[in-house]
């Protein structure tokens, strides 16, 4: 998989691109939860009021804070006294807070603070203020009221009720009131950290309504800013979210076309014993199902490689960062719950998933069969059998994916019910923290959300844990084609042709066995075909003759002895180079889909017309050809199967001979010629390749009559070289074909 993917680097800026859109839209959704957070816990239940410290404070309850600090002038310091020489900031928090400007000397306006300042100020004031906010408590002041009055007179506890506890307070002896102090700063720091928290707001919100600040605009105000942030965050992650899947599904399909690129290129050198070893039902799922296997993979790993583990970390750090983390055993018993649950499903389903691309390579053989071998099996009234043995390949296909298919089709369920059953136990617990004043109901959704990105993260990789097996095993059936070895390569440094000897073709000695064969199917062959002399092998069926010729282009290596043409060894030779010199026309005539114009021009798609007629004419093609409404440009379907086997033969060595090659191989290219059209073609044929040399494997002996050269095997060995005349005379395995086929007069 690994070494697939690294064709990866062609489209390396898309995916370095990828990943930073990930990274963006991964902090984009991890900062959601704080937006509904902060919109229920400040703007609903706050009324807009964000910091502990007010912006505004009364002069009032200034003078009464400072009676429970000994910071008085520090504190004093970060506050301006509405005096009306106002800075624009000061003119701007008026404008913020009140409806009405407030009178001047009774209130104090924080000044523009930075954040250590801010910092600094809070903690100065914090507990005077929870001081101030305890006394201000009606339930409060009576109980202190109570415990002040024990050790006063009973005829002045009479005056004192009817004080304010402030005022009683002030009139207090400095010891006393710094023991009442310390008593209160006891207590508060006990006190949760949120319950503090919520203290101060609730302080700040009543000082607020106190002095008429206009609460309904600031919380509007809050809300509708918030809000607009939390629009613009999720479009930003709107936008890298698809500009991700648009860019993924990009990097996807050049990926898809970089290998199918490469193993058709890979496929294209494979000599013939490369594709003995893998059929072609299975090459051909690997080009197109195996391929796409990975294709598909690919659109979504970036989403999951990079993506859900950012979400699940960033989401698990998201949560110990709040004050509040009492709950995050429910993510554990979470993720335990996924992780047995997916673990349980892959133990089962990932052995059937090896067997999928197996059991699709088996259908497509069955099915390419099957339509090839049509009018046999017609002929033979096999359809039933043919039928059967299609369905039990299509059933076992079909068995296998609905397993894979319910295995995995029960994990969303089971996943969903994971996740509705944490929802429920964040809720019920969540409840109880807010009941007790530790946990704001803001911070119980953005738990919930936080808790539902790290479980996604996990649906996320348990989805491509899915595709990963599959997609391995495709990996490795590709990786099977473009790691093959090579039999026949082209060489780094090439000997050149000869041109003194053009069209020469030397066996000397030459052997060959098929691979994994266990005996030599050629034995010690050896002649010389000479330019503008016609050799003909023949030979009773299975003798050699076209593995002989195969050899001439180099579809197989010779296992020993040395086969030359234009004086070098062809193993010595540039493939191409040497190709380029013969024009071959194999036992059964093969057409590309397309026109006849596009069949007979296969060499050169830019020959002229003319050559295109001339090589028609040669091989007797043209009157069929110009009989066709669109002549040339006749479709010819795929294989040629809407033309007649003497058409394709015809049309065949048509395209050989407007290659107009040195060397001609005609291996039994005249078969489905009737006589008469075989003679006026190989008549025709002398003329244009009078200064060629020309092999031919017949069957026929009238095709060869006239040989130069007639070659005679017999299991695989040379059995007679010579004329016709020459060889009626001294070999009597050639004397017996030809009797078998004509009578001696017509011999003679």
């Amino acid at each position: 998989m690994l070494k697939l993917l690294g064709n990866l680097k062609q489209s390396l800026i898309y995916v370095v691109f990828i990943i930073f859109l990930l990274c963006v839209q991964a902090t984009a959704d991890l900062s959601l939860p704080d937006y509904t957070s902060n919109i229920v816990n400040v703007g609903i239940q706050q009324n807009g009021i964000e910091k502990k410290v007010p912006e505004v404070i009364s002069k009032d309850t200034m003078d009464s804070i400072l009676l429970f600090t000994e910071n008085d002038e520090e504190i004093l310091n970060y506050y301006d006294m509405n005096s009306g020489d106002l800075s624009d900031k000061e003119k701007n928090i008026i404008k913020k807070y009140f409806k009405e400007e407030p009178d001047q000397n009774s209130i104090y306006l924080k000044k523009d603070l930075s954040e250590k300042e801010e910092e600094d100020l809070e903690s100065l004031i914090k507990m005077p203020l929870m001081t101030f906010a305890s006394i201000s408590n009606e339930e409060y002041e009576v109980q202190i009221k109570d415990k002040i009055l024990e050790n006063i007179p009973e005829e002045q506890k009479e005056v004192f009720l009817q004080m304010p506890l402030i005022e009683i307070i002030k009139q207090m002896p400095e010891e006393q009131v710094q023991g009442m102090l310390k008593e209160f700063t006891n207590q508060i720091e006990q006190m949760p950290s949120t319950i503090i928290d919520q203290m101060l707001i609730a302080q700040v919100k009543a000082e607020y309504e106190k002095i008429n600040v206009n609460l309904n605009e600031l919380q509007n105000s809050y809300i509708l800013i918030a809000g607009l942030k939390m629009l613009g965050v999720a479009l930003i992650s709107m936008i890298a979210a698809v500009t991700i899947m648009f860019l993924s599904a990009k990097v996807a399909a050049k990926l898809g076309k970089t290998i199918r690129n490469k193993i058709f290129k890979k496929v294209l050198s494979f000599s013939s014993k490369e594709f003995t070893e893998f059929q072609t039902a299975s090459l051909i799922t690997r080009s197109t199902n195996d391929i796409q296997q990975i294709q598909m993979l690919i659109g979504i790993m970036f989403r999951t490689l990079v993506y859900a583990p950012i979400m699940g970390v960033g989401g698990f750090i998201k949560i110990l960062q709040q004050s509040e983390n009492s709950m995050t055993w429910i993510i554990g018993i979470a993720l335990l719950a996924i992780i047995f649950t997916i673990g349980t499903l892959f133990i089962i389903a990932i052995p059937k998933f090896k067997k999928l691309q197996d059991l699709i390579d088996k259908l497509n053989l069955v099915a390419r069969e099957i339509l090839t071998g049509l009018p046999v099996i017609r002929a033979f009234n096999k359809e039933k059998y043919e039928e059967d043995r299609f369905d039990k390949a299509n059933t076992n296909l079909m068995k296998t994916n609905i397993f894979v298919n319910r295995a995995m089709s029960m994990m969303m369920p089971m996943l969903m019910f994971i996740m509705n059953s944490v929802m429920l136990l964040i809720i019920w617990f969540g409840g109880k923290n807010i009941d007790q004043g530790i946990l704001q109901v803001g911070d119980m959704m953005a738990f919930i959300q936080y808790t539902m990105h790290i479980i996604m993260s996990f649906l996320f990789i348990s989805m491509i844990s899915i595709m990963l097996p599959r997609a391995s095993v495709s990996a490795g059936r590709i990786n099977e084609v473009l790691d093959k070895d090579l039999s026949i390569k082209q060489i780094d440094n090439p000997k050149k042709f000869d041109e003194n000897k053009k069209g020469l073709v030397e066996f000397k000695n030459v052997s060959f066995r098929y691979p994994d064969a266990d005996t030599e199917i050629l034995t010690d062959i050896s002649f010389t075909a000479k330019p503008g002399e016609t050799t003909a092998i023949i030979g009773s069926t299975g003798s050699g003759k076209s593995t002989v010729v195969n050899l001439i282009p180099r579809f197989y290596d010779i296992t020993g002895g040395e086969l030359l043409i234009d004086g070098i060894s062809i193993k010595e030779a540039n493939i191409n180079d040497l190709r380029d010199r013969i024009g071959f026309v194999p036992q059964k005539g093969l057409l590309f889909s397309g026109t006849i114009e596009s069949n007979i021009k296969y060499s050169d798609s830019n020959m002229s017309d003319e050559k295109m007629k001339e090589a028609a004419s040669i091989a007797q093609a043209t009157e069929f050809i110009e009989a066709k409404e669109n002549g040339y440009e006749s479709e010819i379907a795929q294989g040629g199967n809407n033309v007649s086997g003497g058409q394709k033969q015809r049309l065949s060595i048509a395209r050989a001979i407007a290659k107009d090659p040195e060397i001609y191989v005609f291996d039994d290219s005249f078969s489905a010629l009737d006589f008469k059209t075989d003679l006026a073609l190989r008549t025709a044929l002398s003329e244009k390749t009078k200064n060629k040399t020309v092999i031919i494997v017949a069957q026929r002996i009238s095709t060869i009559l006239n040989a130069d050269q007639i070659i005679v095997l017999e299991e695989g060995k040379l059995v007679g070289k010579g004329t016709h005349k020459e060889l009626m005379k001294t070999n009597e395995t050639y004397r017996q074909i030809a009797l078998s086929q004509l009578s001696e007069e017509e011999l003679n």
